[in-house]
Parts: C-alpha cells; sequence; structure tokens
C-alpha cells in the first residue's frame, strides 16, 4: 500500500519549461485527501525549489541533493561539510579555475560569487560572496561550473566527497560521501514512522536512480535517462504528458 510519494521536480513532476499541470495540481491533491503524503526530492537549493513548495505544499521537503530534508519550517536532517571542508573544497576549485563560478548551500542559504544574482531564476535570493575570506559556516553541497568532468573527479577525490553530475550541464556537484537522495529518505523513514516498502519514487535522471530502488515502487517517466529507466519497476508517460500524475490516477485513485 502506498503511503508517501517522492517525486522529482525537473523534467519528472515539472513540464519542460516549469510549470505544473492544474491537472497535476489536482491529481496531487486528490491523493492527499486520501491520507497519502507528498514530499519533493530535488537537487535544487532549497530557495530554488521555494516556489513550487508554495504551489504543491508538500509534507516534505528533501532539497539540495538530499542533504536536507524540512517539514514545513522545521530541519528534520541535515548531511554537512566541516567549515573547514567548505573552505578546502572552495580553495580547489578556485585553484583549478579562478574563474570558476561557485555557490556554497548551508541550510537554505546559498552563496554564490556571481554578479548576476538577482537575474537569476531559480538563485535570485542567494547571498554574494567572492570566496576571498573563509566561510564561517558548514555546508551541504558546493557547484561549480567546470570545462569537463575530468576535471570534477580529480577535485572529488583529492577532497574525498562525493561528485554528482547533471545531464546536459558543466555545472559539479560536490557533497559529503554519505550524502544523497536515499541518505534523506531513510531518515524521513525514520522520522514519519512510513516504511520505504511504502513510498513510491518518481524521478529521470541518474541521482534519482537509487530512489526509485530503494522505495517498494519505483517510476520512471518515459524521458528518463536510460539508466534510471532500467532501475524502475515501472515506466510513464513523460514529464510533458503529466506522466507522474496519469500513473497516480491508474494506481493510487
Amino acid at each position: 500500500m502506498i503511503k508517501m510519494l517522492l517525486t522529482d521536480l525537473d523534467h519528472t513532476l515539472l513540464r519542460s519549461d516549469g510549470t505544473v499541470s492544474e491537472n497535476t495540481l489536482d491529481t496531487l491533491d486528490k491523493c492527499r485527501k486520501k491520507g497519502i503524503r507528498l514530499a519533493i526530492a530535488t537537487a535544487r537549493y532549497w530557495i530554488g525549489a521555494e516556489k513550487y513548495i508554495d504551489m504543491l505544499r508538500p509534507d516534505y521537503e528533501i532539497t539540495t541533493d538530499g542533504t536536507l530534508v524540512h517539514s514545513d519550517k522545521k530541519c528534520i536532517y541535515s548531511c554537512e561539510f566541516t567549515a573547514g571542508e567548505t573552505n578546502s573544497i572552495v580553495s580547489e576549485l578556485l585553484r583549478a579555475v579562478a574563474s570558476a563560478e561557485i555557490t556554497v548551500a548551508s541550510g537554505k542559504t546559498v552563496y554564490w560569487n556571481s554578479r548576476h544574482i538577482s537575474e537569476s531564476e531559480k538563485l535570485h535570493k542567494a547571498v554574494y560572496c567572492d570566496y576571498s575570506k573563509p566561510l564561517n559556516c558548514c555546508s551541504n553541497k558546493i557547484v561549480a561550473e567546470l570545462p569537463d568532468e575530468n576535471t570534477a573527479r580529480s577535485i572529488a577525490a583529492l577532497t574525498d566527497c562525493r561528485l554528482q553530475c547533471y545531464r546536459g550541464e558543466k555545472w559539479y556537484a560536490f557533497l559529503p560521501k554519505e550524502a544523497g537522495k536515499t541518505s534523506a529518505i531513510r531518515a524521513l523513514s525514520e522520522e514519519c514512522g512510513i516504511s520505504t516498502d511504502d513510498m513510491a519514487a518518481f524521478g529521470d535522471d541518474k541521482n534519482d536512480t537509487e530512489m526509485l530502488e530503494l522505495c517498494g515502487t519505483g517510476v520512471a517517466v518515459a524521458n528518463a535517462v536510460q539508466e534510471t529507466l532500467c532501475a524502475a519497476d515501472f515506466t510513464t508517460l513523460s514529464n510533458d504528458e503529466d506522466g507522474v500524475a496519469e500513473w497516480l490516477k491508474i494506481n493510487c485513485l
């Protein structure tokens, strides 16, 4: 019996233009009325997911590539680098590419060395930081724009952290070794008392694969990468065809 839904946002629940259809909103609302809880599970920083959190009203928010879990305003899980580890990674990134754009997430706060923060759709609430002085905070995730994956992998190996790549992008995420959506889901399971066997997860990218395998029901949208399609128990329509909503109508309503 499915008691909780966990869904990725980009290229999964969201259409390609970043919208959420009325069909999807209506279907999620009907699931909620049946007592099924909703959690988003996204690589986005909390501030980048905020408008969708306001729209979807999930019971739980897994953000920042699974390093943070919030319920309403309460943080119930945080996987962190120490301040020393944070500054070491930032230093290595700048040593490799002096002009690299770098974002550092510390809870709901995001630091960024871009001069164009206000123009960013996702990160217009970020705080400017040029990293000329060490940060005095722990961090959950560090992301940098780098020329290629080999550069990113060498820095991850040097700083002993987990590397997360995203399809079609040259932004690379550096995470604590134990981080990931599955770690967040296990913490959430313990917090809310719902077994992962009673969860259904929806995703499209490589960073969703372990989540689909962990949960009792794993569903890939048709536009997912091959690795995620192979890991899923079911495949639904694409994100632009409201695949998540259509699967829920058949299997939960």
